[in-house]
């Protein structure tokens, strides 16, 4: 039912229309990229679509990914309107966590969540996410001011001992 891939140049103009659709659901969590052409190259930027038709129906993005003794990443993620509500993202993100586990090799994956974003801590939970802490003053977001943000965090072996590893099919 879902797939993830990497966004193209064609992308671009779906994308800002997608953005600018969304943009009441978004903020204040967060606001739709200044630069489509940095935003579409940027690594680890993934586009959950639908097989069916193949339309855009969110985003994730895996940032910051530090090897060596680390394996580590952070993830951020948005749907689109009017997907939001429809159960999408959760098997969305499983194809992600597969991604980031199975194919990158990641060990952690962290979250940082708004503590009102309440639909976005429940995706994260949800899919095994455990909050570990408290960041204050933690990121800017959207170049509006310095908002606090919950870090949840998954570890690969965490994930592979809850059976998870397999979770990706569900979404085929």
């Amino acid at each position: 039912m879902l797939y993830l891939r990497s966004p193209a140049p064609s992308d671009i103009k779906i994308l800002k229309q997608l953005y600018a659709a969304s943009s009441s659901l978004h903020q204040p969590w967060s606001y739709a990229p200044t630069d489509f052409e940095q935003f579409i190259q940027d690594e680890g930027r993934y586009l959950l679509c639908l097989k069916v038709d193949d339309s855009i129906i969110g985003t994730f993005h895996i940032s910051g990914i530090v090897r060596g003794y680390f394996q580590s990443a952070y993830l951020g993620f948005e749907v689109f309107a009017p997907y939001q509500g429809k159960g999408f993202m959760k098997p969305g993100l499983q194809l992600l966590i597969k991604e980031a586990f199975e194919t990158l090799n990641l060990h952690r994956l962290e979250a940082n969540i708004q503590p009102e974003n309440s639909a976005s801590t429940k995706l994260v939970s949800g899919a095994g996410f455990v909050k570990e802490g408290f960041s204050k003053q933690y990121l800017n977001i959207g170049g509006k001011g310095w908002k606090d943000h919950e870090r949840w965090a998954l570890l690969n072996t965490h994930w592979q001992s809850n059976g998870k590893t397999k979770i990706g099919n569900t979404a085929s």
